[in-house]
C-alpha cells in the first residue's frame, strides 16, 4: 500500500469516473470515441486530480495500444526520441499512444519532433495540460489536436469518491470508519474540485485514526482532521495561470454588470490567495472604462480606497475594498469614454490622419509667423462663454465624430451644455 490512495482506487470503468459528464456522458462526444475503439489526436484541458491521465489509460487499454508515458517537467528531446525508435516493435504493433502529461513544459522545438509522427498516424497522442492550451502549446500541434476541456469535479461527485474511497480503506485495515458530521462535505469542498486531493486527505485522516485508536475495530474521521490537512478552503487558484485570469475577468464583469453579490464573491476568492493588488488594479481601471463619465468622482473615491488598502495591508484592506466594489457596482455605467479613445487609436492605426491644422501648430518661436503658424488661431476665452467655432481635427478627418454622449444623467447635463454652446 505504498502507492497513495487515490492511485490504488483509479477507476477501471468510465462510469466509474466522477464528474466530466459534459465529455464523457453517455453520448457525448469523448463517450463516443471511447466506444468507437479509436484513438484521435487530443489535448485535455483542465486543472490537476480531475481524471485526465485515467482516461487516457482507458482510451489506450480500449484501441489495444501501447501506452507510453512522458511528463513535460522532466521528459527531454532524447526520451521523445525513444519513443519513436520503438515505434515498429511487436509491442507496438496495433500503435503507440503517447500520453504526454503536462506538455506546456516542452519548448517549441520538443513538441515540433512529434509532429511528423502524429500527422501521419504512427503516434496516437493525448496531452494534458493544466494551462490554456490556445497559449501554451505549439500552433502546428494544436491544429492536429481536438481540445477537451476537463472541469473541476462537483462537491456531490467528489462525495461519491470519497465514498468509495471510506470503503477501501475499511477493506485494506480491516476496520469500521465512522466519519463525524460533516466531514465527507467539508473535504469535498475544500479540495476545491481535485478529485486526487480530497482522496488523499481522507487517507490521511484515516490513517491517522488507525494510529490513535490502535487496536480498535472502529475508528472516526475528525472534522478537526480534515481541516488540519485541507489547512484553508483550496479554491483554485494560480496568481500566474489561467484561474488568476479567469477570476479578475469575472470580478470586472460583475462590477460592469451591477451585480455586487458577485464582484463581492469574486473579490473574496482573490483576497483569499492573498492578491490584493489585482483587485485594487483592476478596480481603478474599471472606475474609467465602465463607471466613466456617468459618475466621474469615482475615480478618486476608488483610488482613496485602493490607497487605504495598500497602507492597511490584508486582513484589513478587505474593508475598503469592498466598500470600493459596492459603490461602482451601484453607480451608473458609461462607457463612453473608452469607446471614444478606443475609436480614435482605431483612426491612427489604420493612417486615418493628416497634418495638423496651421492655426493650432506652436507659435511660439521666432519665424513661426513667417511660416504661418497659428496666425489664424482663435482664443476661446475672448469670445462669450469662453468658446467659438474653429476646426481642431487635421483637414483629412476634420468632420470625424468619436465620443457620443452617454444617457445618464452627468453626460445628459454636459450634452445640454453643449447644445447652448452651440445655439442649438
Amino acid at each position: 500500500m505504498s502507492s497513495p490512495l487515490a492511485d490504488r482506487i483509479r477507476p477501471e470503468r468510465l462510469d466509474e469516473i466522477v464528474g466530466q459528464e459534459h465529455i464523457l456522458g453517455k453520448g457525448k462526444l469523448l463517450y463516443k470515441i471511447f466506444e468507437s475503439g479509436e484513438v484521435p489526436n487530443m489535448i485535455f484541458y483542465g486543472p490537476p486530480g480531475i481524471g485526465k491521465t485515467t482516461v487516457a489509460r482507458m482510451l489506450a487499454k480500449r484501441a489495444d495500444k501501447k501506452l507510453c508515458k512522458l511528463n513535460g517537467t522532466t521528459a527531454s528531446t532524447a526520451d521523445i526520441k525513444s519513443i519513436i525508435e520503438n515505434l515498429g516493435s511487436l509491442e507496438g504493433l496495433n500503435g503507440t499512444l503517447l500520453y504526454l502529461d503536462e506538455i506546456q513544459y516542452l519548448n517549441k522545438k520538443q513538441q515540433q519532433t512529434l509532429l511528423e509522427f502524429i500527422e501521419d498516424g504512427r503516434i496516437s497522442l493525448i496531452a494534458s495540460t493544466t494551462e490554456n492550451p490556445y497559449f501554451y502549446i505549439y500552433s502546428a500541434i494544436l491544429s492536429r489536436c481536438t481540445v477537451f476541456e476537463f472541469k473541476p469535479v462537483d462537491p456531490k461527485e467528489v462525495e461519491r469518491a470519497l465514498s468509495k474511497a471510506k470503503d477501501e480503506l475499511e477493506k485494506e485495515y480491516n476496520v469500521k470508519i465512522v466519519d463525524e458530521d460533516g466531514v465527507i462535505e467539508y473535504i469535498s469542498k475544500a479540495c476545491g474540485g481535485d478529485v486526487r486531493k480530497a482522496i488523499n486527505a481522507l487517507e490521511i485522516c484515516g490513517i491517522s485514526g488507525v494510529g490513535r485508536e490502535d487496536g480498535k475495530r472502529e475508528i472516526k474521521l475528525l472534522l478537526e482532521d480534515a481541516k488540519t490537512v485541507s489547512q484553508r478552503n483550496s479554491a483554485r487558484y494560480d496568481r500566474d495561470g489561467d484561474v488568476h485570469y479567469d477570476v479578475l475577468s469575472a470580478f470586472q464583469k460583475s462590477i460592469r454588470g451591477s451585480d455586487e453579490n458577485a464582484a463581492l464573491h469574486y473579490l473574496a476568492r482573490l483576497l483569499a490567495a492573498g492578491d490584493l493588488i489585482s483587485p485594487c488594479r483592476r478596480m481603478l481601471v474599471t472606475a474609467s472604462e465602465d463607471i466613466g463619465l456617468a459618475h466621474p468622482n469615482a475615480i478618486a473615491v476608488v483610488k482613496a480606497c485602493v490607497d487605504s488598502a495598500m497602507q492597511l495591508g490584508l486582513p484589513e484592506a478587505r474593508i475598503p475594498l469592498a466598500e470600493a466594489v459596492i459603490f461602482l457596482c451601484t453607480l451608473p455605467k458609461s462607457n463612453s469614454a473608452v469607446c471614444a479613445i478606443d475609436a480614435a487609436m482605431r483612426d491612427i492605426e489604420n493612417g486615418e490622419y493628416s497634418d495638423v491644422p496651421q492655426h493650432l501648430k506652436d507659435s511660439h518661436y521666432s519665424g513661426a509667423k513667417k511660416l504661418g503658424r497659428g496666425t489664424e488661431y482663435k482664443y476661446p476665452h475672448s469670445f462669450p462663454n469662453h468658446y467659438v467655432e474653429q476646426q481642431y481635427l487635421p483637414d483629412k478627418i476634420k468632420d470625424k465624430k468619436y465620443y457620443e454622449f452617454g444617457d445618464n444623467k452627468t453626460e445628459a447635463a454636459a450634452f445640454e451644455y453643449r447644445k447652448k454652446l452651440l445655439g442649438k
